[in-house]
Order: structure tokens, then sequence, then C-alpha cells
């Protein structure tokens, strides 16, 4: 206590209440991980999202913006600066759908595969630097736990 005020100081903050929280827990441990990944992936010139945009496309080819809008939960206006940017940075190049002619399919360019397969290569590293206090198997455990929360 301080004499002055009767005020109780902490000396050991007491967490036991909001780690019985799943949100808590999963932005804590999201938090350790997007932080090193946006320090990992600045090289590239790539912020999380332009990385999961990106990710998609190599492993979707001619994916389209509105499957890649409804997968990952972006706005289109969002997604039409992001498709600009990266194609300026000649990473993407869009090219005619071939069964909707509305549609165009978003490709990777082949310095946008070289790219990717470096982040990619790097995201794999940073992931198992992260969580090497866990086991492969409840690394496997964990992120079919994590999906199920978000997954329908």
């Amino acid at each position: 206590m301080d004499e002055n005020t009767s005020t109780p100081f902490v000396e050991k903050v007491n967490t036991r209440y909001l780690e019985t929280l799943m949100g808590y827990n999963a932005r804590r441990a999201a938090l350790v991980i997007i932080s090193e990944f946006m320090q990992r992936m600045a090289v590239y010139e790539l912020r999380t999202v332009d990385f999961s945009v990106l990710s998609l496309i190599t492993h979707n080819p001619g994916i389209t913006s509105r499957q890649l809008c409804s997968t990952l939960g972006i706005q289109a206006p969002n997604l039409v600066n992001m498709i600009s940017t990266l194609e300026k940075r000649e990473l993407i190049k869009r090219l005619p759908h071939p069964n909707d002619r509305r549609a165009v399919g978003l490709h990777l360019t082949e310095a946008g595969e070289k790219m990717m397969r470096k982040a990619e290569k790097t995201a794999v590293t940073l992931e198992l630097e992260t969580t090497q206090r866990l086991t492969p198997e409840e690394r496997k455990t964990l992120m079919k736990l994590l999906q199920k929360v978000y997954k329908k």
C-alpha cells in the first residue's frame, strides 16, 4: 500500500480470468506471429493481406477477385486497389476467364512466382520458429482446432 493514498500496488498482474477466454489466447498468439510476420515480409514489401492474396493466387491460378473477396472476407473496393498495386509491381497479371466473359482470372507473373517461393519459405520458417515449443502433432492439432472455430 502507498502510505499517502492507501491504494494497493500490483506486484504481479493476475491474468487468470483473461486466460480462460478463447479470444484472448488466440489474439495473444496471433500477435506474436503477426508481428514477426510483418517484419519478415517487409523485405518483400508485403503486408499480411497482400501475402494472403498472393498465396491464394499462387495455389489457385485463375482465381477471380470475387473468389478472393469471399475467401478472405475482403470488401471488393479494398481488393481493387490491392490488385492494382500488385499488378503495377508486376507480381500478378489478369487474363480472360475461360468460362465467364465478364470475369478475369488472376495469375502470378514470373517475378511474382519467384518472390512467392521465397515469401512462403519465409512464412514456414517463421511459423516453425514461433511455435517451437509445440510438437509437430500439437501444431497440427492446434491448427485443426482453430479452423473449427472459423470454418463452416
